[in-house]
């Protein structure tokens, strides 16, 4: 066992050297993981029940709560999540608390000072003392039913709390507030691209800047030689931010109104994309009591559903993109090093002092974090980001998502209960981040939509890069209100639909979003619902698996017409030409075109960009056909001997993607998109242990690609693998004709045991476009003999 803890401890490059004994010793973690049991059957007993409870496990491990009131609902959906994820639980609070190192070491040290540095878990913390009183009963209901769970000895631990040693905690409300904040987290990264730009404002023109971000506000120059010098500081502090959760944040979400619907009611459709990791992000259950029969998907962790419906409303979300963090440039007093400038004097920084202890170090580590008056300085997170940005200045952080006041939690809660539209709309006020657009369908016809949010209101113009904090011209000046965020309601066309497309025109006041995703996935969307003057659930089902992609159509024609002619005849050419965008499993067309467009991309931006062109992640549609088509003079190698076209540089990655198609899966008629673009269900933590990640992964082929709406998003590897590392973990259709009939399905498995049945049953259904229903009555599920927990008080 300490040979096991060794392992996990060291650094990847460590593990690389000795990677006989990495096989070794991933096969003895492998046998505690296939031997250790789960718990899903017997009786319990839960404080404060005020009756009998039962919980009953469908076919695919899905719990069907029947409680007397909605409070025993969320006791017993708390024992649940405790029983089905309670690892995934423990991971997510000891990383949102900083202490992932007290568990695994020195690979933990850099979540943790990013963690301590923002103050996530303290932010949560706060977010509970706040809690409405009815949102605080209910979030305490719920962790009485996790440590209920925890407190018996009967009850199996999950394996990796056994290789990993750890004694859990009991769960508190603060807990399952910090998730919340996670999601904030994970879900707003624009201060990245504030990063990228700052770094490339030093080497490109502003018309180049503008042909990487085409759709946003013209830089500013004369901004940025204010912070001229600081693009290693800001790439340093990049570096110190940890890897938790694969890149990306998209969903897509539709309805239609009752004219346009079979059924006569409102139909609606939501499929968020996050990264697709074993076990999902997303946990189904089913609550059955006098107050309501509520179904739907929650964050274990989280008492509330997320996406869901309770026989009134349904409700869907998609990330609005929304730019709701600004980096700023933070001048330190030159006489006096505790305190930096404002406008008309100076501040003291606001200290705290963070220990974080580290398994197998013998001190722990001290960390004093710095804020400002617009947040957490960054800076301090790495010695070479500190070192980098000089002894006269630090990068501090505003994030929307580090507001003490946060009300999200409440936000849900009443999401959850609401049995009005004018209910559902009083609950959204609360929602503060992360900024959703939030879509909604009730039975009595109603349907709409609002982006929901706190929106920084910025008198100096959109945050596009990092700013002077010292002038004041550039600090926010509250949120926009939340009556003026943009929203729809019962629109006569009879049909909303958002895939993080765009959500305003240009004649709205406050700028949302300053890097919009292409939004081809809508286009597609708006098609596939024009199509049918009615639809029903299976029209809505066809529409969330749709795997043809206009994005690479578009993409296709522009590198086509770069061709020079001889060029455009050849063989594979052609393919392409007639290939009508399907990113279909067993085509090769999907294969080529993700191969040359990687080639392709990297050949025209990458002298230009240098190393920080690997940050313009996957291939960008509209800036590469611009580039292609009119701004041919990226396809020079600028500072280098060599002078081609665009047609030259086209014909020459073409051939080379031909060259290496060949090389790793035969000629052309060989070639599949399947085998290439597989989805890997990797563990959050063993992820990063060679070896053992990959033993630990469910893995299947999928279809579909970056813009197609059953998304396929995928990281190129070598130019000849493209591994599906995210897309929709949940998929959801509700008719509210019968909204307890709801469709879902979540990808791999209910069960975050990797020895349960229930672990990866569900990956070929979510693969193939199939859905679960949970509609069941307690007698029908008894008589088909599921598993039944009876939780007593």
């Amino acid at each position: 066992m300490r040979a096991i803890h060794w392992l996990i401890g060291v650094p990847t490059i460590a593990i690389a050297v000795v990677t006989g004994l990495a096989v070794l010793l991933a096969g003895a973690i492998a046998l505690v993981f296939a031997t250790a049991e789960t718990d899903t059957a017997g009786r319990a007993q839960i404080p404060g029940l005020s009756a009998e409870v039962s919980v009953i496990r469908d076919t695919h491990g899905v719990p069907h709560i029947f409680a007397a009131n909605r409070l025993d609902g969320w006791r017993a959906l708390g024992y649940a999540h405790a029983q089905d994820r309670f690892f995934q639980m423990e991971l997510a609070r000891r990383i949102a608390a900083g202490r992932l190192a007290e568990v695994i070491g020195p690979p933990g040290l850099r979540s943790d000072m990013f963690m301590r540095t923002l103050g996530i878990h303290r932010l949560a913390a706060e977010s509970a003392r706040r809690l409405h009183p009815d949102t605080r009963t209910a979030v305490e209901a719920y962790v009485t039913g996790v440590n209920a769970w925890l407190a018996n000895p009967a009850n199996a631990r999950p394996a990796e709390l056994i290789v990993l040693g750890i004694e859990p905690e009991p769960w508190t409300v603060a807990d399952s507030a910090a998730w919340g904040r996670l999601m904030a987290l994970l879900l707003s990264g624009d201060w990245r691209t504030e990063v990228l730009r700052a770094r490339l404002a030093a080497r490109l023109s502003p018309e180049q800047l503008g042909d990487l971000w085409p759709d946003e506000p013209a830089a500013s120059p004369t901004t940025l030689a204010a912070l001229a010098g600081l693009g290693d500081a800001f790439a340093a502090i990049e570096a110190a931010i940890p890897d938790l959760f694969p890149a990306a944040s998209a969903s897509n979400e539709w309805a239609v109104s009752g004219s346009r619907s079979r059924s006569g009611k409102p139909l609606l459709a939501n499929d968020p994309h996050l990264g697709l990791l074993a076990p999902g992000m997303w946990h189904l259950a089913r609550i059955v009591s006098p107050e309501a029969t509520v179904s739907g998907a929650a964050l274990p962790g989280q008492p509330f559903f997320m996406v869901g419906q309770n026989g009134h409303i349904a409700w869907g979300l998609t990330t609005t993109h929304a730019d709701t963090q600004d980096l700023y440039v933070e001048r330190v007093h030159p006489d006096d090093p505790n305190q930096y400038l404002v406008p008309g004097g100076s501040l003291p920084f606001a200290l705290r002092e963070e220990t974080i202890h580290v398994r197998w170090r013998g001190a722990p580590v001290r960390l004093t974090v710095r804020a400002t008056r617009h947040g957490p300085v960054m800076s301090d997170m790495s010695g070479d980001a500190a070192a980098l940005a000089g002894p006269d200045t630090v990068i501090a952080l505003s994030f929307a998502g580090l507001e003490a006041d946060d009300r999200t939690s409440d936000a849900f809660h009443a999401m959850n209960t609401a049995q009005t539209v004018e209910r559902f709309h009083e609950a959204l006020r609360d929602f503060h981040a992360p900024m959703q657009n939030v879509i909604y369908a009730h039975r009595d016809g109603e349907f709409g939509f609002v982006s929901a949010g706190r929106l920084p209101v910025r008198p100096g113009g959109p945050g596009i890069h990092p700013l002077p904090g010292w002038t004041g011209a550039h600090d926010w000046q509250g949120f926009v209100a939340s009556d003026d965020l943009p929203r729809s309601r019962n629109p006569a066309n009879g049909q909303i639909v958002n895939a993080n497309n765009r959500v305003v025109g240009p004649a709205y006041p406050h700028p949302i979003s300053n890097d919009w995703p292409e939004g081809f996935r809508a286009r597609r969307i708006l098609d596939r619902l024009a199509d049918a003057l009615l639809h029903d659930t299976d029209s809505f089902a066809a529409i969330q698996t749709d795997i043809v992609s206009l994005g690479a159509r578009e993409l296709r024609d522009a590198m086509l017409a770069a061709l020079p002619p001889e060029a455009r005849s050849g063989s594979n050419a052609r393919m392409l030409a007639d290939w009508d965008g399907a990113m279909e499993r067993a085509r090769p067309e999907p294969l080529l075109f993700a191969a040359w467009a990687e080639a392709l991309q990297d050949a025209v931006i990458g002298d230009e960009l240098g190393e920080d062109a690997h940050r313009i992640r996957g291939v960008r549609v509209r800036m590469l056909a611009r580039m292609l088509r009119a701004r041919q003079d990226w396809c020079d190698d600028t500072g280098t001997a060599r002078t081609e076209t665009c047609a030259a540089v086209a014909a020459r990655t073409l051939a080379a993607t031909e060259a290496v198609l060949r090389d790793s899966w035969g000629d052309t008629s060989r070639w599949r998109w399947g085998p290439a673009h597989r989805t890997a269900f990797r563990h959050p933590l063993f992820r990063f242990v060679p070896v053992l990640g990959d033993m630990l992964a469910p893995t299947i082929e999928s279809p579909g690609g970056d813009h197609t709406v059953n998304r396929g998003t995928y990281r190129a590897v070598a130019g000849t693998r493209f591994d599906h590392v995210h897309g929709a973990g949940l998929r959801a259709i509700f008719d509210m004709a019968d909204p307890d009939a709801a469709r879902y399905i979540i990808a791999p498995g209910q069960s975050g045991h990797l020895n349960a049945r229930h672990f990866a049953d569900l990956t070929q259904a979510w693969r193939d476009g199939r859905y679960i229903v949970l509609k069941t009555d307690r007698q029908t599920l008894l008589r088909a003999g599921r598993t039944e927990t009876t939780l007593v008080p």
